[in-house]
């Protein structure tokens, strides 16, 4: 029988992080840890707030999960039955499933992806860094200190009222840098993004690596619309559940950022990430605000990826365990 644990983990930012839809200076994830036979493993969650999901609330269906029997999943496809049957949130989902999986490779002395039949990582991983939404004249004072000039991506989190602003401010900062540009759902329909976009595509030394949801996941006819109208690739976020039509999805969009935290674990992530190219459209791994410990997850399938967007450890201020290393944009796991 299998011994889980779960532990909060308490995590000042280095910064205010915010987004179109909320903001915060410290998060609390979720360490979950599995041992049995001399193997342990361990898995994190990110409560995901857009799904309702809270410290509290995943500490609560965890007890509950080890008192229906969590402990007595003794294989990969018996744990995903149980979970299938018990429905934890996203989040808690895969701290539990990739800390099974961490231990059942450690066991089989097996690197995390050879064990879960994907191609190994590259040696570094290029990451892109975020920029969350703030007033132009903060930008450069953060770009400083948070030496942003070393990373070959950005992502600038903007909002629909301070879009053209914050841009105009990250281009002339670093023109002709690649960006990712992060709506989380920010307008509300097409008409009102095309209004934006007009402005924010004239701006000196915009270059658009991509725009990342910027509708609601409601607005799937609008997204229909403006596929092929902007001059950058689209890609989906929050328009990607477990219920997907991936046809769909094509019609809409141009590439989709798969997040494990919201796919509830690996086998769900693979999966979504290769109906993704089975489709044609362009993979992105993203992250929530995350220890280096889901970091590190997500660095075990990012040989599927065409853009990582993973620098969510970077945003603690003290990150506790250490596993990934970035210098210069580039991410390697400590372990190699």
């Amino acid at each position: 029988m299998l011994t889980w644990t779960l532990t909060p983990l308490h995590l000042p930012l280095r910064y205010t992080w915010k987004i179109s839809r909320n903001a915060s200076t410290f998060k609390t994830n979720l360490l979950v840890q599995v041992a049995g036979d001399g193997h342990e493993g361990r898995g994190e969650a990110a409560p995901n707030v857009r799904y309702g999901e809270t410290p509290e609330a995943l500490t609560a269906e965890f007890e509950q999960l080890c008192t229906a029997g969590l402990g007595q999943c003794e294989t990969l496809p018996e744990l995903t039955a149980f979970l299938n049957t018990h429905t934890p949130a996203h989040a808690l989902r895969f701290a539990l499933e990739s800390a099974f999986v961490h231990r059942a490779a450690a066991r089989a002395g097996q690197r995390v992806g050879e064990w879960l039949g994907v191609a190994s990582p590259a040696g570094s991983v290029p990451t892109a860094a975020s920029i969350p939404i703030m007033e132009p004249g903060e930008v450069a004072t953060f770009a400083q200190e948070q030496q942003l000039g070393r990373f070959p991506l950005l992502k600038v989190k903007v909002n629909r009222d301070g879009a053209v602003v914050l841009l105009r401010e990250v281009t002339r900062l670093f023109p002709g840098r690649p960006l990712i540009i992060d709506g989380n759902e920010a307008w509300a329909d097409a008409d009102s993004l095309r209004q934006s976009w007009e402005q924010i595509r004239q701006l000196p030394g915009l270059h658009v690596r991509l725009l990342e949801q910027p509708l609601p996941a409601t607005c799937s006819a609008d997204y229909r619309a403006l596929k092929g109208t902007l001059g950058c690739p689209v890609f989906a976020d929050e328009s990607v559940t477990d219920e997907a039509d991936f046809a769909d999805i094509a019609r809409q969009f141009d590439g989709v950022n798969m997040k494990l935290m919201k796919a509830g674990g690996y086998l769900n992530g693979l999966r979504i990430l290769r109906e993704t190219r089975a489709h044609g459209l362009q993979t992105m791994l993203g992250c929530m605000v995350e220890t280096s410990l889901g970091i590190w997850s997500a660095l075990q399938i990012s040989s599927l990826a065409d853009v990582c967007d993973l620098d969510g450890f970077l945003i603690l201020r003290d990150e506790p365990f250490g596993l990934v290393r970035e210098q210069e944009g580039m991410l390697r796991n400590t372990e190699e």
